[in-house]
Order: structure tokens, then C-alpha cells, then sequence
């Protein structure tokens, strides 16, 4: 049975819910609209106007110490991109900011709707939520580590500040349920992950075996919030995987071809 789902009500927003003055709006000679149908040409040519003059989203901060300055001329100087390195791992500074939010946020609403047909519990969520801060102080030592400034507010780190917006909006919106919660917390988790894909490859790139390890392990625990986040969503809106597979198996054994 569906748990924390939408349910039927008064829903005014479809064309059905008034036929008759639905095909009255539909049955409009067009000689009376006016003005002859268009395109989005005019909207393009604004929009490309507006792109070719804009600046970018910002720029990765030039170390405020020698000792950093020192660090970013040995990378540079031997070929390397660490500039690319520490844009990413701002995105990944901000991200992990963000996800601690996010937890906090839907720690608070499942404190409140509680529900005790997903096996999820507030112990459960407390610990993806460490995991996630643990997350930011790893990547604040290793932006540190590498002469960067951990504050500084990267371009990547902008972009994921903006794209993360929604998902904030989401969990902190009382009307939504657990079930439409973690369909954000899924969203944010494969983002997450793939991030951490890109991280493990760059800092590869670079030679840094200790990062590669640490990234590494952050990967492998992003990799268990995901597959733990879709559990539970799976489980609140009542998906039954386990039941249909069992009586397809059951079927086969009584060679019943499976529906």
C-alpha cells in the first residue's frame, strides 16, 4: 500500500474539470486572434545578445599565502590543472554544505511524520548527515592542503548553489511528504555521486595518492546513501519489486510463462 503519497482530491488545474468552456476557449475563429501566428525568433535574438556579452560565473581566488602561491607554480609548472581541481572541489565544498541541509531539513519533517511502514530511520538519516559534514571538512583540508582558500566561492561552487536551490525548497516546504522529500534527497545523491566520480579522476590526474584514497572512500559512502535514499523512496511511494518477483518465480516454476 502507497505510504506518503499524493492523494485524490479537488485538482482545479486540468482542462477536464469544465468541458463546456474548455471547447468554447478551443472553438475560436482564428481571424479574430489578430495577429498571425509567430515563432521565438525575436526571443533568440535577445537571449543571444544577452550571451554573447556576459560574463562568466566568476573565476577560481589566486592563493592569499606565498606558501599557496608556491604550491599552484609546482602544478602549473609541471603541466598540471589545479586550477580545474580547485574549482571542483569548491563544487564539491558547496555541495556537501548544501546536503548537510538537506538531511537536517528532512530529519525535522520525518521527526514530525513519522512512518513506520519505510524502514528509514532518524538514526539512519543522523549518520548520512555526519557523513556528508565529514565530507566538507575532507574537501575544506584538501583545498587548504593544495593552497587554496576553502571560503572562496568558486564557479562550479556558484552553478551547484544555484542548481541545488530547488531541492532546498523542496525539503524545507511543509506541504511536501517524506515520499516527495526523498525524491529530492535522490536527485541531490546521484548528482553527488557522480561529482565524487570526478573528483576520484582528477585528483588521479594529479598524483595525489592520499586524495585519491579519501575521495575514494567519500565515493563508496555516497554510493551507500544512494542506494539506501532509493530504498526508501521505493518503500514510500509502495513499490513492491519484492512481491512481483517472487510470483514471477513462482510462475516459472509451474512453467507459467511470467506476465
Amino acid at each position: 500500500m502507497p505510504v506518503q503519497t499524493d492523494h485524490l482530491g479537488i485538482n482545479r488545474t486540468g482542462i477536464q474539470m469544465s468541458l463546456a468552456l474548455s471547447k468554447a476557449m478551443q472553438d475560436v475563429d482564428p481571424a479574430m486572434l489578430g495577429a498571425a501566428s509567430g515563432d521565438e525568433s525575436a526571443l533568440t535574438d535577445l537571449r543571444s545578445a544577452y550571451i554573447a556579452n556576459a560574463d562568466t560565473l566568476g573565476s577560481v581566488a589566486l592563493p592569499g599565502t606565498l606558501g599557496g602561491v608556491m604550491k599552484l607554480g609546482v602544478h602549473l609548472m609541471i603541466g598540471d590543472s589545479p586550477h580545474i581541481l580547485l574549482d571542483k572541489l569548491g563544487e564539491r565544498l558547496a555541495f556537501e554544505r548544501t546536503a548537510t541541509r538537506l538531511y537536517d531539513a528532512l530529519i525535522t519533517k520525518c521527526a514530525v511524520v513519522a512512518d513506520g511502514d519505510i524502514s528509514m530511520t532518524i538514526d539512519d538519516l543522523e549518520q548520512i548527515r555526519a557523513d556528508e559534514a565529514r565530507h566538507f571538512t575532507l574537501l575544506s583540508g584538501a583545498i587548504a592542503a593544495l593552497g587554496g582558500d576553502p571560503t572562496s566561492q568558486t564557479p562550479s561552487a556558484d552553478l551547484v548553489g544555484v542548481e541545488l536551490m530547488g531541492l532546498v525548497q523542496v525539503l524545507n516546504d511543509p506541504r511536501t511528504s517524506v515520499a516527495q522529500s526523498l525524491h529530492a534527497i535522490v536527485t541531490a545523491e546521484l548528482s553527488d555521486k557522480s561529482g565524487w566520480e570526478t573528483l576520484v579522476a582528477l585528483a588521479d590526474e594529479h598524483a595525489l595518492t592520499d586524495l585519491v584514497e579519501d575521495f575514494t572512500n567519500a565515493l563508496n559512502q555516497e554510493r551507500e546513501h544512494l542506494a539506501l535514499v532509493q530504498t526508501w523512496y521505493e518503500e514510500a511511494i509502495g513499490l513492491t519489486y519484492g512481491d512481483v518477483i517472487l510470483g514471477e518465480q513462482a510462475g516459472d516454476d509451474e512453467g507459467i510463462a511470467p506476465h
